[in-house]
């Protein structure tokens, strides 16, 4: 039966009012917000200040996302995600990425799920630290029962490099992108752990000030 305790007035912002992980949920159960599907050449963003999704750009290339992508509520990609990635000094500054498969065509973004990590690609972007977690949807009819990315087939994680690092090709211009290191599920669990410091470290005090409010 529906509580409505847990009713609330207002949406929440998907980065700051969401958690990364539900109560009871196990350590390779996280949550997602969804800012693209596989059908979209448009790039969609969230907007961190009203907690909407935006359009950031529309993409040069004809090439769509491989998998569902979008964030991991509640991280973000500072100074310890970027200790993690040997050849870099920073992070992006956004939220950690995470790329879901799904067996079922999922058609639209703006939308929450739970996912299961099963490792991820480290990104570098221009000098950068931005991991890529790759996952896979809960209770998914023909990937629910992967839990590593080994237990993928290759060709998976191939579309993603692929993906990643022509999705900002631009004519005439050199893109300094690496997304050459691929780690599994344990390494995958620590950099979420990493990003989640990280934005405890930047963003605790807003969650503590508004506790104080209550």
């Amino acid at each position: 039966m529906y509580n409505n305790s847990n009713f609330n007035r207002w949406r929440r912002h998907p980065w700051h009012g969401l958690h990364t992980r539900s109560d009871g949920m196990p350590d390779d159960i996280v949550q997602v917000y969804i800012e693209m599907t596989t059908d979209d050449v448009v790039k969609y963003e969230l907007d961190k200040s009203s907690g909407f999704l935006m359009v950031d750009r529309p993409q040069r290339t004809t090439s769509s996302p491989p998998a569902l992508y979008g964030f991991i509520p509640r991280t973000y990609c500072a100074e310890e995600v970027a200790k993690r990635c040997a050849d870099v000094d920073v992070a992006d500054g956004d939220p950690l990425d995470i790329c879901v498969w799904s067996e079922r065509h999922i058609t639209r973004a703006d939308i929450v799920l739970k996912a299961r990590v099963v490792g991820g690609i480290q990104m570098i972007d221009d000098g950068e630290a931005d991991d890529k977690i790759v996952a896979v949807l809960e209770g998914d009819n023909i990937w629910g029962d992967v839990h590593d990315i080994a237990d993928l087939p290759s060709i998976k994680v191939e579309r993603l490099q692929h993906y990643f690092s022509t999705y900002k090709l631009v004519p005439g211009k050199e893109v300094n992108i690496k997304v050459d290191y691929v780690y599994g599920r344990d390494e995958a669990l620590k950099v979420i752990a990493a990003a989640q410091k990280d934005y405890d470290n930047h963003f605790g005090h807003l969650h503590t000030q508004a506790k104080a409010k209550e």
